[in-house]
């Protein structure tokens, strides 16, 4: 038995030597992955230069400002003081295409649109007696300024209407979106063309119900307005109860892991019984899946005994694995939470952890906020197209007109045959070396969204790690722990390990970019593919999310390695796994205790704050006096939403600090186990609880099993 256990240990690498100068994380150490270091450096100056073409070539404007039949925009330039887009005939937003698509092409309809100053404020439609007089009589005398630029004051009204240069009607209307959509509750008057007044009607209706920018933003900024001081002070009940959780752990952590084992065992006795029971009904009035016979429809298989018999027997299996658990690795349990405590007292110790999160979550706003602007300026780079359009293209006069041939904007064809002929923009040219190279821009930007994405994450892990590592290494605490840990872990990954971070991030991030383009692959051949491939497509995707699993794992305790030793990454992951494998074990007991405690710790913050604020922002809490009662709101649900979205950000920030501190004592304490003996001149630096433990189970080697005070 010996000779095999040595074999097992030669297998996953020798345990660690003694070293007696070691005292924690090393301060004397050198730059890891140079090479990496300088690739990765070099990539991020060339995504600075992607930004700073796409900022040249680009032109945001087009997504930022509505533009009119003409393609330029309204309130900038010579429409400076025309910040609003009117539509002439909004009803063909509706009746000539799908929501949809008029989303997608930036809310424009098949309509003449004009950039304007203000929105019609008064319904009005032109009467057939002003059908004769011009255009300046009906429209610019009586301040109607909503023709396209330059019709001619002197030109029929008629005429006008049939070249589609002057609006047939005008609608009450409100800016929304830098747009000027009709109101809900306007009565449509008589439209020539349109002779169905509920189409009309319905039309508005839909279109405002679709687009209903103007009065759900409106709504919601009010609720916000009204509510946001009560939604900091649900935020900051979920960051109280979340430090108050981590803290108390070092009280409560084995009670309350013993009753949320002791729950699921009950959870899981419930489900036995009731699957028996559906079984026993089932069976005795002979329901048998040889009578149901194969169907897709997979509801039918709750009427079978059988389908109950063997989720009787999975979960019968379950239940009983959870107690063999229990029963033989209960020590291991024991020092998981003893970890677990070890960990609360770390974190009690460096509180500044605890707010580290913000750190991390300000460079992924930057990362994420300049990958969006280096895209939408890529997107929009080239030159404006334009190209004649008619509304409809067989009317008389139109079938020698070259519809969607290129045109000059400035050149209006204002007496055309053709009723409604205009020069529109189409869209920006794909001539030119950006242009060109668009498509090779833009997945550039993906690969450096991805690789900064998870080179701030490992930062913030090998960071941590560096700071709870020099908790467990401190002989005396707190007495030997360094001054400003946290500071000083971020200065020395920054200077010695960005190379080793960079390397990490991009394995998982070609890992991540295969992961998307897969999933992109299955989303265009969804429907054509047959049985087999979809099969092969699902475990292709199954495999490479175990990968990702997997390299996650690795890198984050590969990460703690580094801000221990300052080795470079292929040897802190080798070392990492190395040791793990030695105790695999206790890494999955600790891991699944860990990964238990902290499910039940963020249900506990978010179902805390959720119900707080759904009794109060619903009303239902009477009594708090006129200073505490709940605002009026439009949408209750909002803020109850926010608070419930807020609770889980920090309830994460704050658990992702923890679990990380967790894995770094957790490592720090197989290496302690492995490297001192517990002897005067070898003594561990594990606490006293963990110490106990160990000499209850008598796995500490042999030595003087007192620590030196």
């Amino acid at each position: 038995m010996g000779g095999k256990r040595d074999e097992d240990d030669e297998a996953y690498g020798r345990p660690v030597k003694y070293d007696s100068s070691f005292r924690g994380p090393i301060k004397n150490r050198s730059c890891t992955d140079v090479i990496c270091c300088v690739l990765f450096l070099l990539f991020i100056l060339g995504y600075i230069v992607v930004g700073i073409v796409a900022w040249v070539y680009g032109d945001p404007r087009q997504v930022l400002y509505p533009r009119n039949s003409t393609g330029a925009y309204c309130g900038m330039g010579e429409n400076k003081d025309k910040p609003y887009l009117l539509y002439f005939n909004i009803f063909s937003c509706i009746l000539s295409t799908n929501i949809i698509s008029v989303a997608e092409n930036g809310l424009q309809c098949p309509t003449p649109q004009v950039c304007v100053s203000s929105c019609p404020e008064a319904p009005w439609t032109v009467e057939n007696s002003q059908f004769l007089q011009t255009v300046g009589e009906v429209f610019y005398t009586k301040n109607r300024n909503f023709c396209l630029p330059g019709v001619p004051w002197n030109m029929t009204v008629i005429t006008s209407l049939q070249q589609e240069l002057c609006p047939s009607f005008l609608l009450p209307s409100a800016p929304a979106l830098g747009r000027c959509f009709p109101w809900t509750n306007v009565t449509p008057p008589a439209l020539p063309g349109i002779t169905n007044g509920t189409t009309i009607e319905q039309g508005i209706s839909g279109l405002i119900d679709s687009l209903n920018a103007r009065d759900i933003s409106v709504k919601i900024f009010e609720d916000f307005a009204q509510s946001w001081y009560w939604i900091l002070v649900a935020l900051g009940v979920a960051l109280v109860l979340s430090l108050l959780f981590i803290l108390l752990l070092r009280l409560v952590a084995g009670p309350l892991v013993l009753v949320l084992i002791l729950g699921v065992l009950g959870v899981l006795a419930y489900a036995i019984y009731y699957c028996w029971e559906e079984y026993r009904v089932l069976r005795d009035k002979g329901a048998s899946i040889s009578q149901l016979g194969f169907t897709t429809n997979l509801s039918a298989y709750q009427s079978v005994q059988e389908t109950w018999l063997a989720a009787l027997i999975v979960l019968a299996v379950l239940e009983a694995i959870l107690l063999l658990v229990l029963i033989f690795l209960r020590q291991r349990i024991r020092i998981a939470i003893a970890l677990l405590k070890e960990a609360s007292k770390a974190v009690g110790h460096m509180m500044s952890t605890m707010f580290y999160p913000l750190v991390t979550f300000v460079l992924l706003l930057i990362c994420i906020a300049y990958w969006a602007m280096t895209t939408l300026y890529l997107a929009t780079s080239g030159q404006p197209q334009y190209v004649l359009w008619a509304s409809n293209v067989s009317s008389p006069g139109c079938e020698n007109v070259p519809i969607n041939t290129s045109c000059n904007p400035m050149d209006q064809p204002v007496n055309s045959s053709c009723p409604g002929l205009m020069c529109v923009f189409q869209g920006y040219s794909s001539t030119g070396l950006v242009q060109r190279s668009l498509f090779n821009l833009q997945i550039y930007g993906v690969l450096g969204l991805f690789w900064t994405l998870n080179w701030v994450l490992a930062l913030g892990q090998c960071v941590l790690a560096g700071a709870f590592a020099s908790f467990y290494w401190a002989f005396h605490k707190p007495q030997d722990i360094p001054t400003f840990p946290l500071f000083s872990a971020f200065i020395r990954t920054l200077r010695y390990h960005t190379g080793s971070l960079a390397f990490g991030a991009l394995i998982l991030t070609l890992v991540q970019i295969a992961r998307a383009i897969l999933e992109y692959i299955d989303h265009k051949l969804k429907g054509v593919q047959n049985p087999v491939a979809r099969c092969i497509m699902c475990c292709f995707k199954c495999c490479l999310w175990c990968l990702e699993k997997f390299i996650k794992f690795l890198n984050r305790n590969a990460y703690i390695m580094i801000a221990i030793y300052g080795k470079n990454f292929c040897v802190s992951a080798k070392n990492a796994f190395m040791l793990l494998m030695r105790n695999i074990v206790r890494v999955v007991v600790l891991d699944k205790v860990t990964d238990l405690l902290l499910f039940f710790g963020k249900l506990l913050v978010v179902g805390g704050v959720g119900v707080l604020s759904f009794f109060f922002f619903s009303g239902r809490i009477q009594g708090l006096g006129k200073d505490f009662e709940s605002p009026h709101l439009n949408y209750y649900w909002l803020p109850i939403m926010t608070s419930i979205l807020g609770a889980y950000v920090i309830a994460s920030g704050f658990f992702s600090v923890f679990g990380m501190c967790v894995d770094t004592l957790f490592l720090c304490f197989l290496e302690d186990l492995e490297r001192n003996d517990g002897s005067l001149d070898r003594p561990y630096y594990m606490s006293k609880s963990l110490l106990k433990i160990l000499d209850k189970n008598n796995e500490v080697p042999p030595g003087n099993k007192k620590r030196k005070k």
